[in-house]
C-alpha cells in the first residue's frame, strides 16, 4: 500500500481504539469525527477517480466541504458500475461482493487492500451489542464461513465472531451441501442438557428453514438462560417472506429465547461497519430498546428522498451512512433503504419506493454522467 494509505488507516485505527467503547458524548468526539472525516474525504478525492468525478458533479470538493454532513454520499449502484478503490483493485487482501439477487451478473464490489480496519470495526461493536454481559459463548453458525465464501463480508464476519468470542466447541454447521440440520439438532440438545448458553448466528432466512424442520419433527428446546439469537439480512431476494415479529415469536416458542435476547444486525457489502438492535445491550440495563445504532465511527443520517437534504428527527427518508472504516472506497454511502431517526437510534422501514426517490434517481444519473466522462468501469 501507498504511504498515504498506511497513514490514513493508522489514523482510523487510532480513532476506533479511542472510541471503541462507544462514548460519542466524550468531549472532543464531534471535532475528532469531523476532522478525520474531512481528512478521509480529501484522501479519497485524490485517489478514487470515479468518486472524485461524482463529487465534482455535486460541486463538492475538499476546498468547499467543511463538515462531514456535506460529504457527497455515493449511491450504492456505483459499487456495481464502477471500480471504487483508492488502491489498485488487483492488489487486495479481499474483495467483498453483493449477493446479486436482483441481477446475478452485476454484483457490487468493495475492495479491501487490508482487512485490519474492517476487522477492528467489526470486533468491538460485536462485543458491545451482542455480548455485553459475556466474554465468550458457544456459537452455532448457520451460514457459510469464510472458507466456503471468500467474497462474502458476512462469511468474514461470522468467522471473526467465532475466532474472537466463540468457545472451543463452537460449530460451523453450514457445509458445502447446505445446513446440516441433524448436527444442529444434536448440538442444541447438548446445550439444552448441559444448560449451556448458546448463540445461534446466521442469515435471517436460515431460520425459516430451521423452524420448518423443527415444526415437521415436532421439536422444541428450552435453551439455557443467557442464550441469544442473532440474524442479519432480512428476506431481500428470497422466495418467501416472514414478518420479523412472527419470526421472533417462533424463537420464543421453539428455542425459549425471548425477544429481548434476539438481535438483528444491519450490514452492507458496500460498508465496512455494522449497525445493531439495542435489544441485548439495553436489556442488560433493565429496559429493552429495539432501535438500531452503531459504533462511534459511523454516523447515519436520514435524507429527504426528493432533495437529499437531512430531515428532522422523526421524519421518514432515505438512509445515508458516513463510515470512517470505509477508507478505500467511499466514506459516505447513499442506500436504497428507508428509515427514521428516533431519540434511541434508527428504525428501518424497508426499501425506499422508486416513485418517492426522485433525489436518489438524480444522484444515480449524475453518477453515470460522471462515469461516462472518463471514470474507469469494473
Amino acid at each position: 500500500m501507498k504511504e498515504s494509505a498506511m497513514a490514513i488507516t493508522d489514523d482510523i485505527l487510532s480513532f476506533i481504539d479511542k472510541y471503541k467503547e462507544g462514548f460519542q458524548e466524550l468531549e472532543g468526539y464531534e471535532q475528532d469525527f469531523n476532522t478525520l472525516s474531512l481528512q478521509l474525504f480529501n484522501y479519497q478525492f485524490q485517489h478514487n477517480l470515479p468518486y472524485k468525478k461524482y463529487c465534482q458533479t455535486k460541486k463538492r470538493t475538499p476546498l468547499t466541504v467543511k463538515h462531514w454532513l456535506h460529504i457527497p454520499p455515493m449511491p450504492i449502484q456505483g459499487y456495481k458500475e464502477l471500480t471504487l478503490s483508492c488502491e489498485p483493485s488487483d492488489e487486495t487482501e479481499a474483495v467483498f461482493m453483493t449477493s446479486g439477487t436482483t441481477n446475478p451478473e452485476q454484483k457490487g464490489r468493495n475492495y479491501h487492500p487490508t482487512l485490519r480496519v474492517w476487522d477492528a470495526s467489526m470486533k468491538y461493536p460485536f462485543k458491545q451489542f451482542v455480548m455485553p454481559d459475556k466474554e465468550n459463548l458457544k456459537m452455532l453458525v448457520l451460514s457459510p464461513a469464510e472458507d466456503l465464501n471468500k467474497n462474502s463480508s458476512l462469511s468474514r464476519y461470522l468467522s471473526n465472531a467465532v475466532a474472537n468470542f466463540g468457545t472451543e466447541d463452537s460449530k460451523f454447521l453450514f457445509k458445502e451441501n447446505g445446513l446440516d440440520m441433524e448436527e444442529l439438532i444434536k448440538e442444541l440438545q447438548k446445550c439444552e442438557q448441559k444448560q449451556e448458553p448458546v448463540l445461534l448466528i446466521g442469515a435471517t432466512f436460515a431460520y425459516v428453514h430451521i423452524l420448518d424442520y423443527l415444526q415437521a419433527k415436532k421439536l422444541h428446546f428450552q435453551l439455557a438462560e443467557g442464550s441469544r439469537i442473532f440474524d442479519t439480512g432480512g428476506f431481500k431476494g428470497q422466495s418467501r417472506e416472514v414478518e420479523m415479529e412472527e419470526l421472533y415469536q417462533h424463537f420464543q416458542t421453539f428455542f425459549h429465547v425471548s425477544r429481548s435476547k434476539c438481535i438483528n444486525m444491519y450490514g452492507m457489502t458496500e460498508l465496512s461497519s455494522q449497525l445493531y438492535d439495542k435489544t441485548i445491550l439495553s436489556s442488560c440495563k433493565g429496559e429493552v430498546t429495539y432501535d438500531k445504532t452503531g459504533p462511534a465511527w459511523v454516523r447515519t443520517v436520514i435524507l429527504d428522498p426528493e432533495t437529499l437534504k437531512p430531515v428532522e428527527k422523526g421524519s421518514k427518508g432515505v438512509i445515508a451512512h458516513v463510515d470512517l472504516a470505509n477508507w478505500n472506497s467511499c466514506i459516505a454511502i447513499l442506500t436504497q433503504d428507508e428509515g427514521v431517526q428516533t431519540d434511541e437510534g434508527l428504525q428501518l422501514l424497508g426499501r425506499i419506493k422508486g416513485s418517492e426517490a426522485r433525489g436518489c434517481s438524480i444522484a444515480v444519473d449524475q453518477l453515470m454522467q460522471a462515469a461516462q466522462g472518463g471514470a474507469s468501469f469494473s
